[in-house]
């Protein structure tokens, strides 16, 4: 059997190849829509993708099932859950595939596959146990996808922290609970070959560990180990979850109704700096500079947004840019490729030109600046009466200690929660480092607010205010 775990580190996704190496055949499980690096493995290790499966509805990235399935791969998908989370582009379509129930089996080459239903990340949820059927009749692993990580379990709030469904995430979280009772009875020596890891949104302490068995995460599995009753599990895995970043919402919609086939991927035009400014006018269309945060502030296109061309990329544009934007970077050529990519990941696939940070600097341009202070300057703006203050940390960290007059919005969540900031005083904006804070004050300036960006260490500044004594 042969078997290849592919890490994506911006959204910290697993996806798999297996392959019968007898059949010459194989399958991609959860694959992303850039399904070109799949086939780059399979070729080279003698293999054709066959088939492609997939755990569940996810809500994190748009799913490559539609691209595998448009070239003819035979696709796998859950048809458990109740009728609001089905696989509605594949049930009635001409497309190659079948639907699984709980205990569904269905073989690449020598391989084994078995669903099995473990609701409560989402209601469709299924994992795959794997036998190597020239090896053995009892299954190796489990594909658990987004219901049991290395070191946490799916979060079960998704449904209406994200995806709008009020009034559910308890009842999930205790549907998860159910079938973490059924995990604790599965063999210990299995592998558990999970769908994310550290650094994932998915949930709220997965590990940076590849990979685990079943058994050490029925011993040491924060989660599993709160399953000690029902209440506790439901009180323990609700609490801290993270906001989720906004665009969530439409890749829960998009690939439950079918996501845009996408072939090719965009070629955005090299522009001048001017052509960039002529053509990215009004909301229609956004600008997104991906340099580091200092040189942004020193100057940058005036209306532009910050999306630094790291870790956070994907998250950033996906909470603060809408799929209906064209978009036009400022980004080094030789990360043109990897923005491009990042980006329809997420869905947003209108990328229309770009210009290099070092044509912006010499086009002599007019450019727009951003004040940038540090906390020993923010207690003394604060005592005038002058400013508003805007921590745009999580939550969980703003419950642990804050300014007493702050306004918490996480930096994820504030595009749909504008409304919410007051423009009547200049906002100085906080997060705990001032990354997240330096993309939060480039969108607010964007909206015609008058912001200054804290670009400093939180916690010694409310330890030395004694505002961590606030914690509730």
């Amino acid at each position: 059997m042969f078997f290849e775990q592919i890490f994506e580190e911006k959204l910290a996704q697993y996806a798999y190849v297996i392959g019968c190496q007898r059949s010459g055949e194989a399958i991609v499980i959860d694959p992303m829509r850039d399904i070109s690096r799949y086939d780059e493995v399979a070729q080279k290790n003698g293999l054709k993708i066959v088939a492609a499966a997939e755990t569940h509805i996810h809500a994190d990235y748009l799913s490559g099932m539609r691209e595998l399935a448009e070239r003819g791969a035979k696709i796998y998908v859950s048809d458990e859950g109740d009728a609001d989370w089905k696989y509605e582009w594949v049930i009635g379509s001409e497309y190659n595939h079948q639907l699984l129930k709980d205990g569904d089996q269905f073989n690449i080459g020598n391989i084994r596959f078995k669903t099995v239903y473990s609701p409560g990340h989402t209601p469709e949820h299924v994992s795959y146990l794997v036998t190597d059927g020239a090896a053995a009749d009892e299954p190796m692993g489990l594909l658990s996808g987004d219901f049991v990580f290395v070191g946490d379990v799916g979060r079960p709030d998704l449904l209406e922290t994200a995806a709008g469904q009020a009034g559910v995430m308890e009842g999930s979280a205790k549907v998860l609970y159910k079938s973490l009772e059924k995990f604790k009875t599965m063999p210990e020596y299995l592998q558990l070959w999970p769908g994310h890891g550290a650094g994932s949104a998915c949930g709220k302490a997965l590990g940076a560990v590849p990979e685990s068995t079943v058994g050490y995460e029925q011993r040491f599995n924060n989660s599993i180990k709160a399953t000690i009753s029902e209440q506790n599990f439901v009180d323990y895995i609700l609490d801290g979850q993270p906001e989720p970043p906004l665009y969530f919402a439409r890749m829960k919609r998009d690939n439950k109704l079918g996501p845009k086939v996408l072939g090719d991927l965009p070629s955005p035009s090299k522009m001048s700096i001017d052509e960039i400014i002529s053509n990215s006018k009004g909301d229609a269309d956004v600008v997104l500079d991906t340099r580091f945060r200092t040189e942004f502030m020193a100057g940058h296109l005036d209306g532009s947004l910050l999306a630094t061309m790291d870790k956070q990329f994907n998250t950033i544009a996906g909470s603060f840019v809408t799929e209906e934007q064209d978009i036009y970077l400022i980004v080094e050529d030789d990360k043109i490729e990897e923005a491009v990519i990042d980006l329809i990941r997420i869905g947003l696939d209108k990328v229309k030109g770009y210009a290099t940070p070092s044509e912006l600097i010499a086009s002599g341009t007019s450019l727009a600046t951003t004040k940038v202070i540090s906390f020993m300057d923010v207690d003394e703006l604060m005592s005038t009466g002058n400013y508003n203050l805007l921590d745009v940390r999580k939550k969980t960290e703003f419950d642990e200690g804050h300014h007493p007059d702050a306004i918490n919005i996480a930096h994820t969540r504030l595009l749909d929660r504008l409304d919410e900031v007051p423009g009547d005083k200049p906002l100085l904006v906080h997060c705990k480092s001032g990354a997240r804070a330096s993309f939060a004050t480039a969108l607010l300036e964007s909206k015609g607010y008058d912001v200054i960006h804290i670009d400093d260490a939180v916690e010694p500044w409310l330890e030395r205010n004694n505002y961590l004594a606030e914690v509730v």
